[in-house]
């Protein structure tokens, strides 16, 4: 298991949108320093909805990559739904909240999945891609930072699932938005986002 490829993005205008987003993500050449807030260098615009320490690194599995690529009938470059990583032989179903990926000095923490949006919809050129990606059940992975450093393609990588309750990207995406009485106690066991957190603890 290794760091397939590094991405950082540029505030950028989508076609028939006013407001600038950074999903527009590019491969990036030699080591990239990787702080709290994410990759230093990549635009984060909205910062309500994206960035920040919960969600300082967006990862995307290899596996669920070529299972999209299959999908779509056509090459998914590295950036193109966003990620910031591509980690070789991770499947984005099977990964849960707190599981950990470690490479190098660095320790990402998983932390809530990928929501899909509107912006997402039009970087990719389908107005349904909204949909189609809920029905897909393969969100990307949202990451806090436990321990920064530098990061470069090729870099071996760990990943240790969390020895807890289970809360897996899948079931996040799911349950976005109404997350079932009878399930928050086992959510709120996990290291989960602060935000879905401070959801849940409302009144």
């Amino acid at each position: 298991m290794k760091i397939l490829a590094v991405s950082t993005g540029t505030a950028q205008r989508l076609p028939g949108k006013s407001y600038k987003t950074g999903i527009d993500k590019h491969p990036v050449n030699g080591p990239v320093l990787i702080d709290t807030e994410g990759l230093v260098g990549d635009a984060i615009c909205n910062r309500k909805h994206h960035g920040g320490p919960e969600q300082a690194v967006y990862v995307e599995g290899s596996l669920t990559l070529d299972w999209w690529a299959a999908e779509l009938g056509r090459a998914i470059p590295p950036g193109t739904f966003g990620e910031n990583l591509v980690i070789e032989g991770i499947d984005n179903r099977l990964v849960a909240v707190g599981d950990r990926f470690a490479f190098g000095d660095i320790v990402l923490e998983a932390t809530s999945a990928r929501i899909p949006c509107a912006t997402f919809a039009a970087h990719m050129d389908d107005p349904g891609f909204v949909n189609r990606y809920f029905r897909a059940g393969r969100p990307g992975i949202y990451c806090r930072v436990l321990s920064g450093g530098v990061v470069q393609v090729g870099m071996p990588v760990s990943h240790t699932p969390y020895g807890g309750e289970k809360v897996t990207m899948p079931e996040l995406m799911e349950t976005y938005g109404r997350i079932p009485a009878a399930d928050h106690a086992r959510y709120l066991s996990t290291p989960i986002s602060a935000k879905i957190r401070k959801l849940l603890t409302a009144g």
